[in-house]
């Protein structure tokens, strides 16, 4: 009885560790997916998108979270950090608040050509909301791609 235990014991751990080997093998080969290509779910502007997260957090959550969504806006400002990620700041020059999206690093050049006052709209997955009375409220986009550019 006790060669019967080992040998199930034996098996189980072999087919736990298969498992966990093709979980890490479809997750290393797993390809990158690019927005730009996937159609939106919603085309709104950046001040709309704001109202509707500070109105209704939970309704907004539901309807834009994890969801490809195209926004409209101005642009506020460009931030680019150490390791050349690009986030580009859409909002009114009076609002606190802003959509803040982190632009994909294979459209970074597109984000480079940016300026202050511009008019964009950008395509990005919704990751959430940060409300901050204080500081203003900011909608996250990631894996952003500039879609259209008007600049004055």
């Amino acid at each position: 009885m006790k060669r019967k235990t080992i040998l199930y014991s034996f098996i189980t751990v072999i087919i736990i560790l298969g498992a966990l080997c093709f979980v890490a093998f479809r997750e290393y080969n797993r390809k990158h997916v690019d927005v730009a290509d996937k159609p939106a779910a919603y085309t709104i502007s950046g001040a709309e998108i704001i109202k509707a997260f500070s109105a209704d957090e939970k309704a907004a959550n539901s309807k834009y979270l994890d969801k490809v969504i195209a926004i409209n806006g101005t642009v506020k400002s460009v931030d680019k950090d150490e390791q050349s990620s690009i986030t580009v700041i859409l909002s009114d020059a009076g609002s606190m608040s802003s959509v803040r999206c982190s632009v994909d690093s294979i459209h970074n050049e597109q984000a480079d050509n940016l300026v202050s006052g511009s008019q964009v709209t950008v395509k990005g997955v919704c990751t959430g909301f940060n409300a901050d009375e204080l500081l203003g409220s900011d909608v996250i986009l990631n894996r952003c791609s500039i879609k259209k550019i008007n600049n004055n």
